[in-house]
């Protein structure tokens, strides 16, 4: 069997996966052989070339060192300083230093050179995220000619944030130098064409565009999902149960709103507190009788931005429960730290309305999480951001726009409001529909179209297998494709 080589900023640790990108893969790199590289959480002055090997739960995991220096370039830098911020976006939170840049180079450098001596011809190697954009082109300058595909977690920026990135240009040329660039959302794949598009305008118009030769190179959505039939086992656990039982007997037949997110700009969780206070403002006979649970622990806390959020969230639950809370009865519970899946799999079932509120967000897989932990009898009602990957899967949410929080509190009435029925009927489609995007059928359909590039290039013209896009979103792969490119615009490809 052909191996797979996973690649990622950071690679599974001893303690048990709260979710995410590491137990999607984890599973995936179960299943086959290979081994997964990535930083090894350690600084050196001087690192060695060679990754360091170890076996963890089962899988052979490759680690390198980094210098400090070269870290807070690569990633607190350029990756979350620079690109997070504008492919979601938020320009105004960018703190551009050109030096980073280089450092952002130097790491996916050490981190090709760290990978070509354990390739084989018939490997396929898949990497992962924002952090290493640039990892083909330095593998290819190694002379590796294996298949490499990208998949990108989080949303890609439409043509005005990408040009606000300091070399965008060469950015762009280290996407299409990939044979697979996966997206999470027709909208990122959409993005992608909006700025090849711009740029055939501009040459029009006279002026000097950026010149992206896709070549061979294929762009798909592949939306990520979850385990929903895991997490409805998990749901009705003896760990899940014991957090679900303490908390309702703390509720006393109030309704419960919940969030999990991460502490991140990109969540809107101060929009959805604000939300949640307009609801209150706006039905005075829900006081008392609901109960907001946000949980949200800290991430790079290092960086300025991500205090400022910390600080304006406190301001806002600190306004909220002063204008709402009575002797007897808090309006909101705000906790800064992580769960157990177990224990967030009880608060999930508990959940009367599950808030996923993102401003901005690749995929959100508590959207997932939050449908596959309902009771079937009695399931809650999932409040979704429009501006989520998950948006273009879960049609029978209740689809809002967070910016707009009186249409928020709205859509939180509705959802406490909802008579069984309705919420059975919507609750059994979206469970259907995280059924089909699980992740065990993203990680497939991934792999699968990856392998199959090759093969089709002997079998498209050059501008045709140039820009290729998933036939059927629900489908959950991309097996059938047509340009997505109008004829007149392939003349950006010459």
């Amino acid at each position: 069997m052909t191996r797979l080589i996973i690649v990622s900023n950071r690679t599974p640790g001893k303690a048990p996966a709260a979710g995410g990108l590491a137990v999607a893969l984890k599973k995936t790199l179960s299943e086959r052989d290979g081994f997964w590289l990535g930083w090894s959480g350690n600084f050196a002055e001087k690192p060695a070339k060679e990754a360091q090997f170890q076996t963890i739960d089962g899988l052979d995991i490759a680690q390198i060192d980094l210098t400090r220096e070269d870290h807070k370039a690569y990633y607190a830098g350029f990756s979350n300083s620079i690109l997070w911020p504008a492919f979601h976006l938020r320009l105004d939170l960018t703190d551009i230093q050109s030096h980073w840049y280089e450092g952002y180079r130097r790491v996916n450098a050490q981190f090709a050179d760290a990978l070509v001596p354990h390739l084989r011809p018939d490997d396929i190697i898949w990497v992962h995220d924002y952090h290493l954009i640039p990892l083909a082109s330095e593998l290819r300058r190694r002379n590796v000619r294996n298949r490499i595909g990208f998949y990108l977690h989080i949303p890609f920026p439409t043509p005005d944030a990408l040009h606000a990135i300091p070399h965008h240009e060469e950015l762009l040329k280290d996407l299409v130098t990939y044979d697979l660039v996966g997206f999470q959302a027709q909208r990122d794949v959409a993005a992608f064409n909006e700025f090849i598009a711009h740029e055939q305008m501009y040459k029009e118009a006279g002026g000097i565009p950026v010149v992206i030769d896709l070549g061979n190179t294929v762009l798909d959505a592949f939306p990520i999902g979850s385990d929903p039939d895991a997490f409805a086992r998990l749901a009705t656990s003896p760990n899940a149960q014991k957090m679900h039982k303490r908390v309702a007997r703390a509720m006393n037949g109030r309704a419960v709103l919940l969030g999990v997110d991460r502490l991140d700009y990109s969540k809107g969780l101060p929009q959805r507190v604000q939300s949640y206070e307009k609801l209150l403002e706006n039905n005075a006979n829900l006081r008392r009788t609901v109960h907001m649970i946000q949980i949200a622990p800290p991430s790079r806390d290092t960086i300025k931005e991500y205090q400022v959020i910390s600080d304006e969230l406190d301001a806002a639950v600190g306004r909220l429960t002063g204008r709402f809370a009575e002797p007897d009865w808090l309006p909101i519970t705000y906790v800064k730290r992580a769960y157990s899946q177990a224990s967030l799999a009880g608060l999930y079932r508990l959940a009367r309305v599950g808030l996923v509120t993102p401003l901005r967000d690749g995929m959100n897989l508590v959207a997932h999480e939050y449908i596959g932990a309902q009771d079937p009898e009695d399931p809650g009602v999932l409040v979704l951001s429009r501006f989520a990957g998950a948006a273009e899967l879960f049609h029978e949410a209740l689809l809002i726009n967070p910016f707009d929080t009186d249409e928020t509190a709205e859509a939180m009435r509705q959802a406490i409001a909802m008579p069984l029925d309705e919420r059975k009927a919507r609750w059994k489609r979206l469970m259907e529909t995280a059924r089909a995007h699980n992740v065990d059928h993203w990680a497939a359909n991934y792999l699968d179209a990856l392998a199959g590039t090759r093969a089709a290039e002997a079998s498209h013209e050059p501008q045709e297998r140039a820009m290729l896009a998933a036939g059927s979103l629900a489908s959950g792969h991309a097996t059938a494709r047509a340009p997505l490119l109008p004829p007149w615009l392939r003349s950006v490809f010459g």
